[in-house]
């Protein structure tokens, strides 16, 4: 090959000016950004329109991500219904994932430490505003963050419009966290935000010193949250968990996962018949621990009964103010001295465990991807939400059939 002095130095000027940082980002991959991008809106209750926005400039700390596809979580059922949080108009979608086609020169690695480069497929999780009193007084509990931020929760905003996964392109601005999931399968990383909730809980239950690898473990309600759970109580050694539901593929998935009894809380009379199955499987005391996943007031108001004397309990299930239970203080939690525990989602930090449990599902043979049951287009998630709401399915996703 020939090449000319001027050239030559002009290839120098190039190496070095990447070797200082100095390179424009999206200069990686000239043409790959186009100039408008799909989103699914959800502008009224039940409507979720899809719209063409143009794609903002990708400013120096912020990253540009081609959307592959994203769980569709119980809390963007719930804004779907109901709008609880008043986000209206709002692009949802927070259990997602993508590619990098363009990214600020501020960004070199992302939350964790880890080099990213265009191409690489990542995950977001939440962000803490740093400065609320629970940020200010306790640190520690990122979680309880009173002003917490995460994609596909945020308000629209007239200069970016693309900031949830129901989309084509999402923009990431400064201040967001996210990982790097490059040696991950789409279905795996989009099962990682769903993961991380079942994570924290576990951690929470663990936290009690009520959970030795021996315990008896029930897990009330058998959707997505409550199969993660048990998937993750499965690659932490616990061998007698208890599944409690009514619906048979959600009980058989839940066997495929780890639990060794199942419970189809529609073939029993009563709930002093579900708490005899119980009892009959732990030396007639009850179980060591229960995580109530449902969100339904009757079952939070049930769960009490199946946990024995000196026992523990994790609330996980109400994720929105889905109403008020009546329990009785001196029987279900005095008398018997429970342990009590709430679990509200997650901090950014857990990810890396939550990473390392998705893949371990991997390699143990746990068939976690299978949750994933049904797949759409950004065009049909309003009949992904009936589906969902349905309860015909397992895990629900929206999947860019575009890419």
């Amino acid at each position: 090959m020939n090449i000319n002095e001027q050239e030559l130095s002009a290839l120098v000027q190039a190496v070095l000016k990447e070797m200082n940082g100095t390179a424009s980002a999206p200069a990686a991959k000239a043409g790959a950004v186009p100039k408008t991008g799909k989103a699914a809106v959800l502008t009224d209750l039940h409507k979720l329109e899809v719209k063409e926005y143009p794609i903002p400039p990708v400013g120096d700390d912020d990253i540009l991500v081609k959307v592959e596809g994203c769980g569709i979580c119980g809390t963007d059922v719930h804004e779907w219904n109901k709008d609880p949080f008043g986000l209206m108009p709002v692009v949802l979608g927070h259990e997602g994932t993508g590619e990098i086609i363009a990214m600020g020169k501020n960004i070199k690695c992302d939350t964790q430490g880890n080099p990213v480069k265009i191409g690489d497929k990542i995950v977001t999780s939440v962000a803490v505003c740093g400065e609320c009193p629970m940020c200010r007084l306790h640190p520690e509990l990122p979680n309880l963050c009173e002003n917490a931020k995460i994609q596909g929760l945020l308000p629209d905003k007239a200069d970016n419009h693309l900031q949830g996964w129901f989309a084509s392109h999402m923009l990431i601005e400064k201040g967001a966290t996210f990982f790097n999931v490059s040696d991950m399968s789409l279905d795996q990383r989009m099962l990682i935000e769903l993961a991380a909730v079942a994570v924290h809980a576990v951690r929470r239950g663990t936290d009690t010193g009520l959970m030795p690898l021996g315990a008896t473990i029930v897990i009330q309600g058998c959707g997505p949250v409550g199969l993660m759970v048990i998937a993750v109580l499965k690659t932490r050694g616990y061998r007698n968990i208890v599944a409690i539901d009514g619906t048979e593929q959600r009980l058989n998935m839940a066997k495929r996962l780890g639990a060794s009894h199942t419970i189809n809380f529609r073939e029993y009379n009563s709930v002093e018949d579900k708490v005899a199955y119980v009892k009959g499987i732990t030396h007639e005391l009850g179980a060591d621990f229960a995580f109530q996943c449902t969100g339904a007031p009757p079952a939070a108001a049930e769960v009490w009964k199946y946990v024995r004397k000196g026992g523990g309990l994790c609330e996980m299930g109400f994720f929105v103010n889905n109403g008020e239970c009546s329990i009785n203080p001196h029987f279900d939690i005095c008398q018997k001295e429970i342990t009590v525990v709430g679990s509200w989602t997650y901090g950014a930090l857990e990810y890396p465990d939550t990473i390392s449990f998705v893949k371990q599902c991997c390699e143990m043979g746990i068939p976690l991807t299978d949750l994933i049951t049904h797949r759409f287009g950004l065009d049909e998630l309003n009949e992904a939400m009936e589906v969902n709401v349905a309860q015909k399915g397992l895990k629900i996703a929206y999947v860019n059939k575009e890419i």
